[in-house]
């Protein structure tokens, strides 16, 4: 638990800079709030609504300070079937129900499991994000005058040309003012946001969803509110571990889960969608100075003031500008040394890679992709130290005795191949198995090492087990059967 001083000096230890910055990224947020609402298919206000509101709880019950959390795509991506089907409000409801998820997940600490998470499926992770921000725009470049290629072709080069010129302002606002001027200037006949719903001209306000409180609800919303509440929580903590590295600080990760949930439900209360930390605006944060609490808090801020006193010229936005700004959020997103890497990776590491993607873009959920990526690296893992395991052995001069000696990782997936190094049709008087080169880890391994000692003793051999560590031995004295009464009876029994 965070102490009030270390909390407090998080929102006024760098009050200038985390204003500077806050401002900086409310800017950037407008536009993508808005696209990100589009993806989803609702009205602009309810990714703006969301982005203020999940940005002014997680600074104050994050546990991350200096990272931007508001509306995102990887959110938005898995609530269109939804909205689709069954409307805005059972989105609302869906939010509340990834936000308790998500709380429920940080007093769990499951904030840890991230370390499962390996480098290979957060990369996949990346990738097909950003390949599914690209289809997103698919819809808006399909059917259209010609002239919005130009616009979008006119936009990108703003984008990346602009900070040749001056980094001091983001390239997206940027685009979007040129590209608005123009559009205004000459009465361009291109779409616009005001075309996509209308704008929000006051203050949010406390709303509950409107929706049937029965069970059917719930089975409705809950395969979105848990794949919601798993890719926020797996992007959020993604982006706590960058930020943390570019901070040279720590967060806190089970509270950044308390955090998300929180804002998310809270944010549907004033209709906005569910959301999460966002990698380029957290980025674009800490370059730009920001390192606090107050950094999110005044982006929300910011952002909510100029959508509502600046409303009327935001309507006016054309589209073409945000699919370019989408766009450039996907190429900035992929990781396009992935693909250099294939040749060089462990074709295991590849794979992995792969798979999520191509499961994330078949599903449209992150969360599938994920959960197949981490599967996968531990059945490659497994198989890899499962290589790591041998059984050598000497005979006596006698001819009476032999010791096996057991080096490596005995578990499921190499318990197999230590029975198999036994040989029992040999006719011994005395077997040593030594096991202080090995670690015997869960009951497959138990079941194996009990087996092959009743099965000596079963032809007559005495056996010792020597050079067991604690751990080894703990797990086999808790499981084991071969030293209990009875255990040449259950083994003939089985």
């Amino acid at each position: 638990m965070i102490s009030f001083s270390a909390y407090r000096d998080q929102w006024v230890g760098n009050i200038r800079g985390d204003l500077l910055a806050g401002l900086v990224v409310s800017l950037a947020l407008i536009p993508e709030a808005i696209a990100f609402s589009i993806i989803a298919g609702v009205d602009p206000k309810v990714g703006l609504y969301a982005s203020f509101a999940i940005a002014v709880v997680v600074a104050i019950a994050g546990g991350r300070p200096g990272m931007i959390s508001a509306a995102t795509a990887a959110t938005a991506v898995l609530m269109v079937t939804l909205v689709r089907d069954h409307g805005l409000q059972y989105l609302l409801a869906a939010s509340v129900l990834a936000g308790l998820i998500q709380i429920a997940a940080g007093f769990l600490k499951l904030g840890a499991l991230m370390r499962f998470v390996s480098r290979s499926v957060m990369t996949g992770f990346v990738n097909a994000l950003a390949i599914l921000i690209l289809m997103a725009q698919l819809p808006e470049l399909m059917g259209v005058p010609s002239l919005t290629y130009v616009m979008v072709a006119g936009g990108l080069a703003i984008i990346y040309l602009f900070p040749y010129v001056t980094k001091a302002i983001p390239s997206p606002l940027i685009c979007i003012l040129v590209l608005t001027s123009i559009s205004i200037y000459f009465s361009l006949d291109v779409r616009t946001v005001g075309d996509m719903g209308d704008l929000p001209s006051t203050l949010p306000m406390f709303l509950i969803p409107d929706i049937p409180l029965t069970l059917d609800t719930f089975l409705i919303i809950l395969p979105y509110s848990a794949a919601v509440a798993a890719v926020g929580l797996l992007e959020s903590l993604m982006t706590t571990n960058i930020v943390d590295d570019l901070t040279d600080t720590v967060g806190d990760k089970n509270q950044e889960c308390i955090g998300q949930g929180l804002a998310n439900t809270a944010t549907a209360f004033i209709g906005g969608m569910a959301g999460c930390a966002m990698i380029g605006q957290s980025m674009i944060n800490v370059k730009s100075g920001g390192r606090g609490r107050l950094s999110c808090f005044a982006a929300g801020v910011f952002l909510l003031f100029m959508i509502v006193v600046l409303g009327d010229w935001v309507r006016q936005i054309p589209m073409p500008a945000l699919v370019a700004i989408m766009i450039m959020v996907s190429i900035g997103t992929f990781s396009w040394s992935s693909i250099k890497n294939l040749r060089s990776h462990p074709r295991s590491s590849s794979i992995v890679m792969l798979a999520t993607v191509v499961c994330v873009v078949a599903t449209h959920n992150l969360a599938i992709g994920v959960f197949v990526g981490v599967l996968l690296s531990g059945l490659f893992f497994a198989w890899k130290i499962a290589q790591i395991f041998r059984v050598t052995s000497h005979r006596s001069t006698d001819g009476k005795s032999r010791t096996y000696i057991v080096e490596g990782q005995v578990f499921f997936a190499s318990a197999d191949a230590f029975t198999a190094a036994f040989d029992f049709k040999e006719a011994l008087e005395h077997v040593t198995i030594d096991v202080s080169r090995a670690h015997i880890w869960d009951i497959s391994s138990v079941a194996a090492l009990d087996m092959v000692v009743l099965k000596f003793r079963r032809d007559g051999a005495t056996v010792d087990i020597i050079g067991m560590n604690e751990a080894s031995e703990t797990i086999v004295d808790q499981l084991g059967v071969h030293d209990k009464p009875g255990a040449l009876d259950r083994l003939f029994g089985h």
